[in-house]
């Protein structure tokens, strides 16, 4: 049963970013000093993989005493917003994170940004490039052929910066012009081969209005907002370890040139979240709610933040999962399990117990009282005898499970059947002596008497030994509720797609490789896909009943938590539930219920 104490805790996974902050400290790189940052780009919805990273990032500043940012990557005008700043400030505050005072934007920089600009193109080491972006394309060059120079590589930097601030006053058009670094078009890293900086984008941005129609892009903005914040490691996912060494030339220029302070940040890359039964693609998340396969950025299916606190997940059971895993350069992938029983360990352990009845079965005890009702005591949380007991009705029409009772029992089925005693959870032993039918054979209700000698908590109740324990609720004192049965999205490991290693779409390994990733660092599916990913849609992920629940939870605050007896862990709604209708989320099952031996993940 869940209500037996959790067995002890492992150890916490390795994490090979520990070791390296420790030997910092150790040699005084910084000064003491660790400052970190989470830049997410205001562009949509933080999902579960960001939550990794900012647990990351806030704890290992939190361990040493140090700060993170949040900075916000918004360079790019046409998909930006302030409702997505808003969303990501609470899914970090949700997370039980804080950056106090050290809220920034990539745009805070701009005139830093291009005041750098011009100095690398007075060096040298920049120029205006008039080729088309399919041009661009063409000459970069493969893993294995270096690039073709640029018609425009040699162009004298003094035309270069006239043509530059000429971008800058507005008077080109969207893709006539970009800068670029002068690098090396041979390098056999393509992120060095002459890289382009800024761009030409005549739109508003929410921010800085119209004063720019030029914008820097990612790599170039990214290790500056670093090094200007005073960044001390700069961690991120291994999608950015190709672009490390462009992190590093850039601010090593600017500083040799006087222009950043050292000691500079350093870039770490750890192995992202990679979960199965999930998408993370944004674009394929947007297709999920515009096509109205969910109810939103906040359904509880969604692997959005939003949608994980609505479902009831904690911040608590995500912080357990990266110990559990740990931080490596090993980009493998997890089942989804693993998250599953890091919300259920932490929930065991702060959901106070209640019970509802989600599919009812009415139980009349034949021997009682007509007109009366006593109360029977519960333990609010067996292994915290100090939040006390709650009272729950008891009278002589209940309601139980219908999966409690079965006519004709195969061997080894303990709950109630025809001369069978069991003991109601906290009340009395009760034995069935019949049943109710309706016309059509269905059994519609069951009989029982009960001795009124064996009431749970009272002397001598404990003498009467019975295997079967089942719960109930009194039908005069339950209160209904809708009750919203969440399960994953998808029915495969992998939607849409084997898994790395060529095993068909139903087959798991949770220790497959991650091969491939967007290179702009957008979080998707490290697989590549073979059919429409909605294809394996699981058509059972939401199912919503009425269901029959104690009184104590029709006051229940939204968000609270629950374990509903020999149910599972329940949430009471962040948007629905309100006192005069009971809305419980479904959060996660007592026990994992997508075993091998079901031909699914386990």
């Amino acid at each position: 049963m869940t209500d037996k104490p959790a067995p002890p805790a492992p150890a916490p996974a390795p994490n090979f970013l520990r070791t390296i902050i420790a030997e910092d400290n150790r040699s005084g790189k910084y000064g003491g000093q660790v400052v970190t940052r989470f830049p997410p780009e205001p562009n949509g919805y933080l999902h579960y993989g960001h939550a990794k990273s900012i647990i990351i990032n806030f704890g290992l500043a939190a361990e040493n005493n140090g700060r993170c940012n949040l900075r916000f990557d918004d360079t790019n005008p046409l998909k930006e917003d302030v409702e997505f700043e808003d969303s990501i400030c609470g899914a970090v505050r949700w997370l039980g994170y804080d950056w106090g005072e050290h809220r920034y934007h990539a745009s805070d920089y701009y005139d830093d940004l291009y005041r750098f600009a011009e100095w690398f193109i007075e060096q040298g080491l920049a120029y205006i490039d008039s080729q088309s972006a399919e041009d661009m394309r063409a000459t970069r060059g493969t893993l294995t052929e270096p690039g073709k120079e640029s018609p425009d590589r040699h162009r004298p930097a003094a035309e270069s910066l006239a043509l530059f601030r000429r971008m800058k006053a507005g008077e080109f058009a969207d893709g006539q012009y970009v800068l670029r670094l002068k690098i090396d078009m041979a390098s056999p890293n393509l992120n060095m081969r002459d890289p382009a900086i800024y761009r030409i984008r005549h739109a508003s941005h929410h921010r800085t209005g119209d004063k720019w129609c030029v914008y820097p892009l990612y790599d170039y903005t990214h290790c500056i907002s670093d090094a200007l914040e005073r960044i001390t490691h700069s961690i991120c996912t291994l999608e950015f370890q190709d672009h490390r060494p462009l992190y590093d030339w850039v601010i090593e220029k600017l500083a040799d040139g006087g222009l950043l302070e050292r000691p500079l940040p350093r870039q770490y890359e750890f192995a992202r979240l990679n979960l199965t039964y999930v998408v993370l693609s944004k674009r394929k998340l947007i297709e999920l709610v515009n096509k109205g396969f969910v109810d939103g950025w906040d359904d509880p299916r969604m692997p959005t933040l939003v949608g994980a606190r609505r479902r009831g997940f904690t911040p608590d059971g995500f912080r357990l999962l990266i110990e559990r895993t740990g931080v490596s350069k090993n980009d493998t992938w997890l089942d989804m399990s693993l998250l599953e029983n890091a919300m259920r360990d932490d929930l065991n352990d702060i959901a106070e117990r209640r019970i509802a009845i989600l599919d009812p079965l009415k139980l009349i005890i034949d021997n009682y009282p007509e007109n009366q009702s006593e109360d029977c005591f519960a333990p609010n949380h067996p292994q915290k005898p100090e939040l006390g007991k709650r009272a729950v009705p008891f009278s002589r029409e209940l309601w139980i499970e219908r999966d409690d009772f079965m006519e004709t029992p195969p061997k080894g089925y303990f709950r109630l059947s025809p001369g069978k005693e069991v003991r109601l959870r906290y009340g009395y032993i009760v034995q069935c002596t019949g049943v109710d039918k309706d016309a059509a054979g269905n059994i519609v209700a069951v009989h029982a008497t009960y001795d009124p000698d064996t009431k749970s908590g009272t002397s001598g109740a404990e003498t009467r030994k019975v295997k079967g324990n089942i719960h109930w609720l009194s039908a005069a004192h339950a209160k209904t509720a809708e009750i919203r049965l969440y399960d994953r999205l998808f029915a495969v490991p992998f939607p849409g797609a084997r898994n790395p290693l060529g095993e068909a779409a139903g087959d798991t390994s949770s220790t497959a490789k991650a091969v491939s990733a967007d290179a702009d660092g957008e979080t998707a599916e490290a697989v590549s896909e073979e059919r429409n990913y909605l294809d394996d849609l699981n058509p059972d992920s939401k199912k919503v009943i009425t269901a029959y629940i104690e009184p104590a939870l029709a006051d229940a605050v939204p968000e609270t938590r629950f374990q509903f007896e020999r149910q599972g862990y329940f949430v009471a709604d962040l948007e629905d539930h309100t006192k005069t209708k009971s809305v419980f989320n479904r959060t996660v099952t007592l026990k994992d219920s997508w075993g091998e031996a079901s031909g699914k993940s386990g």
